[in-house]
């Protein structure tokens, strides 16, 4: 089935129930204005769109490859700007058509991912580690089709004036150690510290001493050996640790680059209590993250989905709540917003590429949730739904407990 823009066959189709479109069926575009053209590959389809009509429902058939399009931006164009229509809720008949729809829906790949999801305590240190294994550990070799040469999976900043992601990534890192203020000895952490390109890059250009911390396994072996490849391995630990697992002497500074949106709502305030107890009085923490603007009125559905297992992006203003609870005092806060749409784009572009040898390695699944993943995120920075906040702050004293 084509259609452009799809809104007025899949209007008749939740109003009705009707499914009567065969394979083979063409419904012509309904006005002159283009879009993105459909194609049912399953039944199953049909199940998803009637069980979530809208984003949710489509991107989940997508992702299942019920039904594919052949303008993955463009179908989100058009999906931004649609809505359900009112359905006929009433009637055993109406009542029938949604139970059969989900009881199809439930049949297919998306229930086997909720079964296979993370379970436990939300935010427990055994769920938290599930949760980012089961994002990072599609494979080293995957990332490295996306990412530059440093691996640095996290916001670019381009708008110094860097012309390449492998310029962009490095004015990044070189920001974050100018704004911590990295002399030569010093003790950094670097928690989630990924493929440890802030790591290698601290160490290397600043003779700082750096532990950095990720739950991933791959990670970890990986960024050591780049540590080794780029002679700071006497200055870079890199560990499999959970931040609630460091037991050490304070650090004299500490990065958490794109660390805030795995901790969530329930978890920041002792996020921030456990940073502030393992840096010392006087030094500086560097918080990157990509907040939910307080503005942003319309939800992503598709983007909360796909999202990494457990990930929730707070809103600026409760980071620096958490943040000044527990004794930090905020210096310096500024805004990439349009650096992270930019760094997205090019992460498409890349992966799209080299499409034969992801799908090769990730499957085509995977490969279909990276696709609306890396674009609806994209948008989110453009539309103002998501921003992107580098926020220095000097941890205090530490406060005297009441005897």
């Amino acid at each position: 089935m084509t259609t452009a823009p799809f809104r007025a066959a899949l209007a008749d189709a939740l109003r009705s129930g009707r499914s009567g479109w065969r394979c083979g069926t063409q419904r012509p575009a309904l006005d002159q204005r283009g879009g993105p053209t459909f194609r049912l590959a399953s039944p199953l389809a049909l199940s998803h769109i009637l069980r979530a009509p809208g984003q949710l429902g489509l991107g989940r058939a997508y992702v299942a490859g019920a039904i594919e399009v052949d303008d993955v931006d463009a179908a989100l164009d058009l999906l931004d700007g649609w809505s359900a229509p009112p359905g006929r809720h009433g009637g055993q008949g109406a009542h029938r058509r949604r139970r059969a729809a989900r009881r199809r829906a439930d049949q297919g790949p998306a229930r086997a991912r909720r079964r296979a999801g993370p379970r436990g305590r939300r935010h427990s240190i055994a769920r938290d580690r599930r949760s980012v294994r089961h994002h990072y550990d599609v494979s080293n070799d995957f990332f490295a089709l996306m990412l530059d040469e440093s691996m640095t999976y996290s916001c670019a900043v381009w708008s110094r004036g860097a012309q390449t992601l492998e310029e962009a990534q490095r004015t990044k890192s070189s920001l974050v150690c100018t704004k911590l203020g990295l002399q030569g000895g010093e003790r950094v952490l670097d928690v989630g510290c990924g493929w440890g390109s802030f790591a290698v890059h601290a160490a290397r250009e600043h003779g700082a001493q750096v532990t950095g911390i990720t739950l991933s396994e791959p990670q970890a072996a990986l960024a050591r050996e780049r540590a080794a490849a780029a002679g700071v391995a006497d200055r870079v630990d890199i560990r499999v640790a959970d931040y609630r697992e460091l037991d050490t002497e304070p650090f004299d500074a500490i990065a958490s680059i794109g660390m805030v949106e795995h901790v969530g709502v329930a978890q920041i305030d002792a996020y921030a209590a456990r940073l502030a107890a393992l840096l010392k009085p006087g030094g500086h923490l560097l918080n990157h993250a990509s907040p939910a603007c307080a503005t942003a009125t319309r939800g992503r559905p598709v983007l909360r989905a796909l999202r990494l297992p457990d990930a929730a992006p707070l809103h600026l203003s409760r980071i620096l709540h958490a943040l000044e609870a527990a004794g930090f005092v905020t210096e310096h806060v500024e805004g990439f917003a349009a650096d992270y749409a930019r760094t997205l784009r090019e992460w498409a572009r890349r992966l799209e590429s080299r499409h034969a040898e992801a799908e090769a390695l990730a499957g085509a699944e995977r490969m279909r949730v990276w696709a609306v993943y890396l674009r609806a995120a994209r948008r989110g920075f453009e539309s103002g739904f998501t921003s992107l906040y580098q926020v220095r702050a000097v941890r205090g004293p530490m406060k005297q407990m009441p005897t």
